[in-house]
């Protein structure tokens, strides 16, 4: 398989995990604390503070088209201007094995990419750079093409933990948009027993584990500070905020970005 694609899901609302919150978030987010089978983090993620590029890589334990994106991503992630985060989709757990790291919001946001590109192009493994450019995820020449003419984010942001806190600062700039928090697990090893890809065991890197929401960005600098909270039940290990203008139900460009390891 090439590449697998889908249309007219009729998902209803952003399902979103709650990790670290100080602000609630939007009506109809769904909370779990399911820990994803065979998952195992490493502290191996870096610092990015001005990335050129932000990749959400949306992908699948059930598609056989996957894990080379998968790897791809793996040494993208690697590299120190760019932010590479793994999106896991559910809607191809019909084929014999439910993804233990899939989040239906994830279904969701990529459907809502595909609806304001106009393309209705909604497939894995599919990468979106910087909130606005797609590609085929397992498409070296292509991704690589992508994030070398995609606009980059230029917003300022930064974080910092003091105190048990975790302290995010976005600077000025032109346009508004929504300030998100993203608990992260660098590494996550899964054994894949059954679907396409039965058999296999496949690392995912920069897993992305829920969205809360810290608030809205109007253009002037503004600060934004949550408590940290490690839930024994999830390898988190990083945070990745991202300043995206739009909404959740139909995010725009990003805006800005910035991945902090957690001490």
């Amino acid at each position: 398989m090439t590449g697998r694609g889908i249309a007219g899901l009729g998902i209803a609302g952003l399902g979103l995990v709650g990790l670290i919150a100080t602000s609630i978030a939007p009506a109809g987010a769904q909370e779990t604390g399911q820990q994803a089978a065979g998952q195992q983090a490493a502290k191996t993620v870096h610092a990015v503070e001005k990335p050129r590029a932000v990749i959400e890589l949306f992908t699948s334990q059930g598609c056989s088209a996957c894990p080379p994106a998968d790897k791809l991503l793996a040494e993208i992630a690697d590299r120190p201007d760019v932010i590479a985060l793994t999106l896991a989709v559910d809607y191809w757990d019909y084929l014999g094995w439910k993804d233990t790291l899939a989040k239906h919001g994830h279904t969701s946001r990529q459907k809502a990419y595909a609806k304001l590109r106009g393309d209705s192009k909604m497939f894995t493994p599919q990468a979106v750079v910087n909130g606005s450019a797609m590609a085929v995820g397992n498409d070296r020449s292509a991704l690589e093409q992508t994030l070398a003419t995609s606009r980059a984010p230029d917003l300022p942001v930064k974080l910092s933990v003091q105190g048990g806190k975790l302290h995010v600062a976005v600077g000025p700039g032109t346009g508004s948009g929504e300030v998100w928090l993203c608990p992260v697990a660098s590494k996550a090893k899964v054994e894949i027993g059954r679907g396409e890809n039965e058999g296999s065991e496949v690392t995912y890197h920069n897993v992305v584990r829920g969205w809360v929401k810290l608030g809205d960005w109007t253009g002037a600098a503004a600060s934004f500070e949550a408590p940290l909270r490690r839930p024994g039940d999830m390898d988190v290990d990083a945070l990745a905020v991202l300043v995206q203008s739009g909404s959740a139900t139909a995010p725009g460009p990003i805006l800005g970005a910035a991945l902090q390891p957690i001490p």
